[in-house]
């Protein structure tokens, strides 16, 4: 997508003003970045179009060297701009000039899309690991710690062979649904489901209630 079809999406927004608001006194040649912006803060609708060819690239350019991602950056470069048109009347000209101004806030906008980025893939993960279920379950736990494993090896022998299998590379070796799968070459769906009726049926047989 080039900044012609991005500008394309936003000019839209503005254009409804042209009817309304009464003309640039500026040249479009004569007009720096500072003046477009102070346009745009009276509500200059056509100061917009032109500030937005000036600075597009540019803002562009500050978003891609912190996101890499051109699609992303090509967003955020839309948000950053329509940012501009609303919040124009917040530039002051006594802190920088109205380049630093829209960069900066160019910049702040690709930070926070990282920080929301990084966020969301905390929480992922975050769920990812509370939502991960180990062979080692309650029943396993309940059945080490009431029974002996004298007791355990009496009931294993009423599972399946597959059963069996999977409860005792859980039970005595510790590994994980995943694990088991790898080791047995089975698919891990299979091995959920043999562990759950393997463990509920050795839960019956060692007696273990709720």
């Amino acid at each position: 997508m080039t900044f012609l079809e991005v500008s394309d999406e936003i000019i839209p927004l503005v254009a409804p003003l042209r009817r309304t608001l009464r003309p640039s006194v500026l040249s479009d040649e004569q007009a720096s970045v500072d003046e477009l912006l102070n346009r745009v803060a009276r509500g200059d609708g056509p100061a917009f179009e032109l500030l937005y060819d000036r600075v597009a690239n540019s803002v562009y350019g500050v978003i891609r060297r912190v996101l890499r991602d051109p699609a992303q950056s090509e967003e955020v470069t839309q948000e950053v701009l329509i940012e501009v048109w609303r919040f124009a009347t917040r530039f002051d000209s006594e802190r920088g000039s109205a380049t630093t101004w829209i960069h900066t806030m160019a910049h702040r906008r690709a930070i926070d899309r990282v920080r929301s980025a990084q966020a969301s893939h905390d929480r992922d993960e975050k769920v990812a690991r509370r939502d991960q279920v180990t062979a080692y379950d309650e029943v396993a736990e309940r059945v080490e710690a009431r029974l002996e494993q004298q007791h355990v090896r009496r009931c294993l022998e009423h599972l399946t062979d597959l059963q069996r299998e999977s409860v005792t590379l859980a039970y005595y070796g510790g590994y994980t649904y995943r694990e088991v799968a790898e080791i047995l070459d089975i698919p891990l769906g299979t091995v959920k489901t043999r562990m759950r009726d393997g463990l509920i049926r050795l839960r019956d047989c060692l007696g273990v209630t709720s």
